[in-house]
């Protein structure tokens, strides 16, 4: 299969993980559910993500998105938005990892009340 656009082993490209294909987030989540929902085969999640952290969503790819899974171009923004969320989220704990154990204590806090 061509690559189109620049090859893994471009500057663009440096520090490249391909485990990246299959994190986990919570954008994917919500697109292999919604594409499960209509019938459609969740693999094709990876399309779009995780690689919309890295490279952003642009207009045509959230109204495929919306089309595919039966839901509003607002819809997939949010759910893109809030991937990001999360995403900061972890950097954030992952910059400073005296966060996780406050992070922590706080979800356990959450969770009790």
């Amino acid at each position: 299969m061509a690559i189109i656009g620049p090859g893994y082993d471009d500057p663009e490209y440096d520090g490249y993980d391909p485990a990246w294909r299959q994190q986990n987030t919570p954008f994917r989540r919500w697109l292999e559910e919604g594409l499960a929902a209509t019938g459609m085969d969740p693999a094709m999640a990876t399309l779009w993500a995780p690689v919309n952290r890295y490279n952003g969503l642009d207009g045509d790819d959230a109204s495929d998105i919306s089309m595919l899974t039966d839901t509003t171009v607002d819809d997939v923004h949010a759910a893109h938005k809030a991937d990001l969320a999360h995403w900061a989220h972890e950097q954030q704990l992952r910059d400073h990892p005296d966060l996780a154990a406050v992070d922590a204590d706080l979800d356990r806090i959450t969770r009790r009340n």
